[in-house]
């Protein structure tokens, strides 16, 4: 029943940070810039609930992102599937009780994210190559990222091993037996 609920409030969170992304940091943006929030999301889920929730979640919040936005269907379903496989991979070898690494690992999925949509885009839509403008937005957005980690890593920490042992289970003895 516990799984459920989690599972339930992980769908609600996604709606909330939709319109997070849509109306209170279309708002607030450095140089035209807004985070992407759903990165950390999916950093999230990877770490606590595994890399295998992790593709779910992203193939499935990815379509929806790609039906609401309007943009080629499948594009960011792959670019968060990728992230929530780093991210739970990440998991195993490295702590979540540090905030430097938590940061790192931000910085780097939003990196991983940016460049893999950058690069599909190129690819499926053709888009112009404008390799300074791409730099300067993933920048800022990286960093925008990063401060908004620094802001909710209490909470992510606190929610996140709840969620942790209640899907993955407490398997610490099964680690080493």
């Amino acid at each position: 029943m516990k799984k459920i609920l989690i599972h339930i409030i992980i769908v609600i969170t996604f709606i909330i940070i939709y319109l997070l992304q849509a109306v209170f940091f279309s708002e607030f943006t450095i140089a035209g810039i807004m985070p992407n929030i759903f990165v950390i999301f999916m950093l999230y889920i990877g770490l606590y609930m595994g890399k295998e929730n992790g593709i779910t979640y992203g193939i499935i919040f990815g379509i929806f992102i790609d039906i609401w936005i309007g943009k080629t269907l499948g594009l960011t379903s792959i670019a968060l599937a990728i992230i929530g496989f780093i991210s739970g991979t990440l998991d195993k070898t490295f702590s979540k009780d540090s905030r430097i690494i938590i940061l790192l690992m931000g910085s780097i999925c939003t990196i991983v994210y940016e460049i893999m949509l950058y690069v599909m885009q190129y690819l499926v839509l053709k888009i112009n190559v404008e390799i300074l403008q791409f730099i300067k937005i993933l920048s800022i957005e990286t960093i925008y990222n990063v401060l908004l980690i620094i802001i909710i890593y209490p909470l992510m920490k606190l929610t996140g091993y709840e969620i942790e042992n209640e899907i993955k289970g407490d398997k610490i003895l099964t680690r080493y037996f």
